[in-house]
């Protein structure tokens, strides 16, 4: 089982024009017939769900409620969803190895307007109106995309993703931005350069 960890976590990302990794997504949403505080039920959501036919952004980062994450990169996203929008895309994801709970306490905690009616998207209601976040509980998506980084003398995180954000299109990956170009194994650094939501924009916007 060691080595089967160990092959696993350095195995390499995936390329641009490669299929994003068919998982399942465990997922909390609304459902006011249970009544009480938490009016939540489980909802498996496939990543066909959410890419199949569609043109989707996913930024990745190492955890919920963690300083870079909640500072810039979630609200970067979130701050630029409506010029990002227009620019081709369908939905924007952000994805950590956390559970579905800390996932919505996370985003309640940021500000996110939450969705409580509107089921339109898979998430919802009980995701939120803008930036959805998509829950990578068991680390599947983030492993078969080649992003698993394991964090122990440095940080504790245990397995975690890597920094990194994609355009996917009709489940291929149209563009890749990875921090530092590479996984790097319990970093020191936790760099972001290059998945910030102004680099996606000048992205999208200059196709």
């Amino acid at each position: 089982a060691a080595a089967a960890i160990q092959h696993r976590n350095i195995a390499m990302p995936l390329s641009q024009g490669a299929n994003v990794p068919s998982v399942t997504f465990k997922c909390r949403v609304r459902d006011d017939s249970i009544g009480g505080e938490n009016p939540f039920t489980w909802k498996d959501v496939k990543t066909e769900d959410i890419c199949k036919g569609k043109r989707v952004i996913i930024f990745a980062l190492p955890g919920a409620f963690t300083p870079t994450c909640s500072s810039t990169h979630l609200p970067g996203y979130e701050k630029h969803y409506d010029a990002i929008k227009p620019a081709g895309v369908d939905e924007i994801y952000c994805l950590s190895v956390n559970d579905a709970f800390v996932m919505r306490q996370w985003g309640l905690k940021q500000g996110c307007e939450e969705e409580t009616k509107d089921a339109s998207n898979p998430l919802n209601p009980g995701n939120f109106k803008k930036v959805k976040l998509l829950p990578d509980g068991a680390c599947l998506f983030t492993r078969g995309m080649g992003m698993s980084c394991t964090w122990d003398s440095e940080r504790g995180f245990g397995e975690r993703s890597w920094r990194y954000s994609m355009v996917v299109n009709d489940m291929k990956i149209e563009k890749l931005f990875i921090e530092g170009g590479a996984v790097v194994q319990n970093s020191g650094p936790d760099p972001f350069e290059v998945s910030d939501a102004d680099t996606m924009l000048k992205y999208l916007t200059s196709k």
